[in-house]
């Protein structure tokens, strides 16, 4: 059999054979390096009982801070049994952790070389709730469209979201130094619910996680990771002006921030985000979970708080930073005040999965053996050798392209009976949102309102199930038409008077960016 690496990346994963230069050179690159099991568990306990001591310290600020940092002055709470409440009574707080576990489990079950088909199965008929681009390809899946194509932007609105970026963690902590071994993995899962800046969202936080087995210098590890984009993309341009940035403001993490809203704040896909202050971009996210590292130089609580005081996704982006941290320091070098919440649920399930923090490591270091074993690396006497790869920057990949929000036809239109709706809007791409409504108390809990959209008379068929852990986002998205007016059509195909279609409004699309002229 080949190696792992030689055999997922030899279909044009990588773009071209030679890799951009890396500022930082603290990690050994091309060169092996030796760490004990002890060490190494030690890292990936770090790992999983940081990320999940992350999600929890920001789970209170969720989307409550949108377009706007969190003051100095505003308490965010902590205590010793904060994590083990949140399992109690808030256990969907760690919807990335158990969708991170979810697929640690399909790869225990099936191997590293599991296929793509069996991750998107696991998760789409999982009885946890999903948002944003995983539940936009758990319904593609359900419906039949699998990987890649459940991902892609022309099937999901939401496939520049966040959500493959803050999944992805278990990647980089199974290929320790193993960047490029990671993006292979990454290509598989990825692209279930991602595509273009979504994807490379999960290669850098994977990449980061990869380093951080290798190196304590947090500057090198976002920089050696970022050399695994292609630097046209809109991911590598948000971060590397992070760390520019930070370059010229070391002290100064707000006049970052405002450099970074000034520039690269604006969400194009998400139907939910356009045109509002809320962002699940994994780009603007992205950055600041980095800002936190960088700024945080080290310090735990402050790589922490200052990903979270960022706004918008709050607890995933200090869950993502402190994660990678948690790796570079181990969990003996978590300060004891965070430890002594989350080891009072070391042994807790996560909701929706068989596994505890101790059994998800457990399985992390089983995982991590067999990609060692199949890429250059050794297991002998308790001693784990590894390769240090360099990075190499993935292929290009850009959804949305020449794609800009420009605003929003209002309406909002019932329909009821099998009624058919004329709707009309102009520009080269449009979301109709909606979705199907019970009328009543009737109808059956496995009702699925089938319609069809026509656009120019181009039909699409669109099933809307009434299970809300099946439902769809959007009704209708349809991207790069020509630049002109458009008729649309709605027919509802099964109608059931138990039920109803709310069509409400249409965000519509145009070749140039639209903005005010004083």
């Amino acid at each position: 059999m080949q190696k792992f690496f030689s055999l997922l990346c030899a279909a044009c994963l990588l773009a071209g054979c030679s890799s951009n230069a890396v500022r930082q050179q603290d990690i050994p690159f091309g060169k092996t390096v030796t760490l004990s099991k002890d060490r190494l568990a030690d890292k990936i306990r770090g790992g999983w009982c940081a990320q999940t001591i992350g999600c929890t310290y920001g789970g209170p600020t969720e989307f409550r801070y949108c377009g706007a940092m969190i003051d100095d002055y505003t308490p965010i709470t902590w205590y010793d049994d904060y994590c083990a409440d949140i399992f109690r009574d808030n256990p969907g707080l760690y919807d990335d952790v158990y969708m991170d576990l979810s697929f640690l489990e399909t790869m225990h079950r099936e191997g590293i070389h599991a296929p793509a088909r069996s991750y998107a199965l696991a998760f789409a008929n999982a009885p946890f709730a999903l948002w944003h681009a995983n539940q936009a390809a758990r319904h593609n899946i359900l419906q039949g469209l699998m990987p890649p194509a459940s991902g892609h932007w022309k099937n999901n609105p939401h496939a520049d979201d966040i959500d493959f970026q803050i999944e992805s963690d278990f990647i980089g902590m199974v290929c320790p130094g193993m960047p490029r071994v990671a993006a292979a993995l990454a290509d598989t899962i990825g692209h279930i619910m991602n595509y273009g800046d979504g994807w490379y969202g999960g290669v850098f936080t994977a990449a980061m996680y990869t380093y951080a087995f290798v190196s304590d210098d947090i500057p090198g590890i976002v920089d050696a990771a970022l050399q695994m984009l292609p630097q046209e993309s809109k991911y590598y341009q948000t971060i590397a002006d992070v760390v520019k940035f930070h370059k010229q403001y070391p002290g100064d993490w707000r006049q970052c921030w405002l450099e970074i809203e000034k520039r690269h704040a604006r969400d194009v896909g998400c139907p939910g985000c356009v045109l509002a202050a809320i962002n699940i971009d994994a780009t603007i996210n992205g950055a600041y979970a980095v800002m936190g590292l960088l700024y945080g130089e080290g310090d735990f609580f402050k790589t922490m708080d200052i990903a979270t005081r960022c706004g918008q996704d709050s607890d995933c982006n200090p869950a993502t930073a402190a994660g990678i941290l948690g790796v570079v320091r181990g969990y003996s070098g978590i300060p004891e005040q965070w430890r002594k919440a989350v080891d009072k649920c070391m042994d807790t399930d996560f909701p929706y999965t068989s596994l505890s923090l101790r059994k998800a490591c457990d399985i992390n270091l089983q995982l991590l053996e067999q990609v060692l074993q199949e890429n250059g690396g050794k297991v002998a006497d308790s001693q784990y050798t590894f390769p240090v790869q360099e990075p190499q920057a993935v292929r290009l990949e850009q959804g949305f392209a020449g794609h800009y929000p420009a605003g929003k036809v209002h309406q909002l239109n019932l329909l009821e009976n099998g009624d058919t709706l004329q709707l009309s809007f102009s520009g080269i791409g449009a979301v109709l949102y909606g979705g199907v409504e019970r009328v009543g108390k009737g109808g059956s809990d496995d009702y699925v309102a089938r319609l069809s959209v026509a656009t120019d008379g181009q039909e699409q068929a669109v099933a809307l199930p009434i299970d809300d852990n099946k439902r769809k986002n959007e009704i209708y998205a349809v991207y790069e038409l020509q630049n002109k007016a458009h008729a649309m059509t709605v027919r509802w195909l099964n109608p059931d008077p138990n039920f109803r279609i709310r069509c409400k409004d249409i965000l519509y699309y145009l070749p140039t960016l639209q903005a005010v002229q004083y």
